[in-house]
C-alpha cells in the first residue's frame, strides 16, 4: 500500500508538471493493476477467514453480500 501511494502522489506530481499525457495514463494504468493485486489478495483473505466463519455460525446471507463484492470488482 505504500508503494502505491508513492505511485499516486507520483501521479499527481507528474500532472502538477504537465507531463507527457501518455506517460500518466501509463503511471495510472500501474496503479491499478496494482490495487487489483492488492483486491485479489484482500477477498481470497475475506473468503477463507470472514466468510468461512460466518457461513459456520449460520449466515449464509454472506454468500450475497460476497457476490456483490466481487460483481462490483469486476465492473
Amino acid at each position: 500500500m505504500n508503494r502505491i501511494e508513492g505511485q499516486i502522489r507520483g501521479i499527481k506530481g507528474m500532472i502538477e508538471r504537465r507531463v507527457y499525457c501518455d506517460n500518466v495514463l501509463n503511471q495510472i494504468s500501474s496503479v491499478r493493476s496494482a490495487l487489483d493485486g492488492v483486491s485479489k489478495l484482500l477477498l481470497e483473505k475475506h473468503l477463507k477467514s470472514c466468510v468461512r466463519e460466518r457461513m459456520e455460525s449460520g449466515y449464509p446471507q454472506v454468500v450475497d453480500e460476497v457476490l456483490k463484492t466481487v460483481f462490483r470488482m469486476l465492473r
